[in-house]
């Protein structure tokens, strides 16, 4: 009775792990699921399953869990081998087509990897959020005509980034600065626009504290200057 029961509370144990692995992956990299211009083709697909019924929410062109959870469902629905990938047999059961890669839209390695450096030397600490919203301030500098159009230009420049001047810059990221990269790459800006953010318990510009506050995440004011 006592091994029978011991075997039990194993197998419970081992249910318990395996569901607990199973919510740890909320975070989809939708590079490696989805061929061509990343955001476009999302949001495709997500506008394909919202009109076939397998997606709910707003489409918005950032992968995430219910996008996923979108395609599994309409692959299950149509026979097709469940994986979440929109290979070409997925992209021609929607009934889409899906966008090649361009050169003025992909992304580098190097570019991914500065990005999530950047991330990690400034903004390891706080929320998750907060990570995605300083590698948007970097893309929306890329993206503005009042800085260098590089991801390591605009790093780069003097006096921009205190992990350039202190050299955490050049420290190895984690997974979750690396996923805020990702998410800012595809088009999640928490900071809806900000090209500045400051610490207020450790910055010395003057300059800085002129600019309104748009928003404040974990120990960071944003602001769009």
């Amino acid at each position: 009775m006592n091994k029978r029961r011991n075997i039990c509370l194993v197998f419970l144990a081992l249910l318990l792990a395996v569901t607990l692995m199973g919510g740890m992956t909320a975070h989809v990299d939708a590079a490696n699921i989805i061929k061509g211009d990343t955001k476009e083709n999302v949001r495709i697909v997500q506008q394909r399953l919202k009109e076939l019924g397998y997606y709910k929410i707003k489409v918005d062109g950032i992968w995430g869990p219910k996008t996923l959870a979108g395609v599994k469902n309409f692959q299950k629905a149509k026979g097709l081998v469940v994986d979440g990938i929109v290979g070409s047999r997925t992209e021609k059961a929607l009934g889409v087509t899906l966008k090649s890669s361009s050169s003025g839209s992909t992304t580098s390695n190097a570019d991914l990897n500065l990005l999530a450096r950047c991330v990690y030397g400034e903004a390891r600490g706080e929320p998750y959020t907060g990570q995605v919203a300083v590698a948007a301030v970097v893309l929306n500098r890329v993206r503005s005509s009042k800085f260098p159009n590089t991801v390591s230009g605009v790093i780069y420049q003097a006096g921009a980034f205190t992990a350039v001047a202190d050299g955490q810059i050049n420290l190895s990221p984690n997974t979750s600065a690396y996923n805020a990269a990702r998410d800012a790459l595809n088009g999640w800006d928490p900071t809806n626009g900000c090209l500045y953010y400051y610490n207020p318990a450790t910055a010395t510009s003057k300059w800085i504290w002129s600019l309104k506050v748009e928003l404040k995440i974990g120990r960071h004011n944003f602001a769009r200057g």
